[in-house]
């Protein structure tokens, strides 16, 4: 038996109790999070990406596959394609009010997705946190956290390899009295900020859990209170990278920076 992907797992969770919005959430964010695989008519040109677009009841959708293999069982010979992120397909997507199949045929996983999930997709994943300063007074140890949310934190930091050393998930007073929780990152990389702050965003929206419940904040391993962190936080390692190696010509939406264009 073909071993099960993270995306199959979570259709599977998703589709055994429909009036489970948790269940629902953590499906998009798996899609959001997996790289894809985009079924295209040629071989990309730059950073432009033809996609194979099919017909259903009037709507467009483009086929995506979470494994090569599977694309390639789909198609039955050789296909062009392009390696994208959920998060940039559904942004692609979004803009051509275009659908999008997953797996269709080919795994458990197989589904439609509409245009108008894909739209509310994008939505959530272009909602930023807010910046505010206040500064901490007493740090304890985290009580109370959701497991649900806790468990959301830990896939989600797996994919923030590289931004940051660690985390730590503490609860705080701060001076003007309010208390809450707080993740604070060691040793971000200079500019990964905000990424890392959006993924905790993220995952507090995808855990169904109300905005602001958790705040973020960044330290160096020298400063005091990365000790303070490390005495009463709950530890979370990021992987690190591998050595970067040389590449050759960038794959289309490998730079954030310069995402695809859908021709």
């Amino acid at each position: 038996m073909t071993e099960q992907t993270p995306l199959d797992l979570a259709h599977a969770a998703m589709i055994a109790d429909e009036s489970d919005d948790a269940a629902r959430l953590r499906f998009y964010e798996r899609l959001a999070d997996s790289e894809l695989f985009l079924l295209l008519t040629e071989e990309p040109v730059n950073e432009n990406v033809s996609p194979e677009v099919f017909e259903v009841e009037d709507t467009g959708f483009v086929l995506v596959f979470d494994r090569e293999e599977r694309l390639a069982d789909f198609v039955g010979k050789s296909a062009p394609y392009a390696a994208l992120s959920g998060r940039i397909i559904a942004s692609l997507l979004a803009q051509q009010g275009m659908g999008l199949g997953l797996n269709l045929e080919v795994a458990p996983s197989s589904i439609l997705i509409p245009p108008q999930a894909i739209g509310w997709l994008h939505d959530t994943l272009g909602n930023a946190p807010d910046e505010t300063e206040a500064k901490i007074q007493d740090v304890m140890p985290p009580v109370g956290m959701p497991e649900n949310l806790l468990s959301a934190l830990d896939a989600k930091l797996t994919t923030a390899a590289g931004l940051a050393h660690s985390a730590y998930l503490v609860g705080v007073i701060y001076e003007n009295g309010i208390r809450t929780h707080l993740l604070a990152f060691v040793d971000a990389i200079p500019g990964a900020e905000g990424a890392l702050a959006k993924a905790v965003s993220e995952a507090l929206v995808f855990s169904g859990i109300e905005a602001g419940a958790l705040d973020v904040s960044f330290v160096r391993a020298s400063d005091a209170m990365a000790a303070t962190l490390a005495k009463w936080g709950l530890h979370f390692e990021l992987p690190q990278p591998q050595e970067a190696q040389e590449l050759g010509r960038a794959a289309p939406g490998s730079d954030p920076a310069k995402p695809p264009i859908l021709r």
